[in-house]
């Protein structure tokens, strides 16, 4: 049986049709994509002010979510437990801190009770007579 030839067209065809998909593909989305300056230009003029106005905290949020995550990478753990643990704590800091203004108001409620002279006949508990 014979050896069939190699058909060295076809093959030459096929890489540079391969090629040309390859790198074809890409380089027409990036020629299609517009960039962000013309996505913000075609924005009307509402939506820029207001894209401009929320700029700077966007860009602070984004930066202090990138130093906490450098610093949960600095951790031995992995980082989405470390930021479960953080998200634990600042819960906890929360909580406690809600206590306190709890606290603070229901002192102020019963100094204002005081300074009325409520707080005397209050304080004497409501009367639990049975007969």
């Amino acid at each position: 049986m014979p050896k069939k030839p190699v058909n060295w067209w076809l093959w030459t065809k096929m890489f540079i049709g391969g090629g040309a998909i390859v790198t074809g593909g890409p380089a027409f989305v990036y020629w299609v994509m517009p960039t962000d300056e013309e996505l913000f230009k075609k924005y009307n003029p509402e939506l820029q002010k207001r894209s401009l106005e929320g700029r700077y905290e966007r860009q602070k949020e984004f930066d202090d979510f990138v130093v906490k995550l450098k610093e949960a990478s600095k951790s031995d753990k992995p980082i989405w437990v470390v930021q479960a643990d953080e998200l634990k704590k600042a819960q906890a800091t929360e909580r406690a801190q809600k206590s306190k203004v709890k606290e603070e108001i229901e002192a102020r409620r019963e100094e204002m009770r005081r300074q009325a002279g409520l707080l005397a006949t209050e304080a004497s508990g409501p009367s639990t007579t049975t007969n």
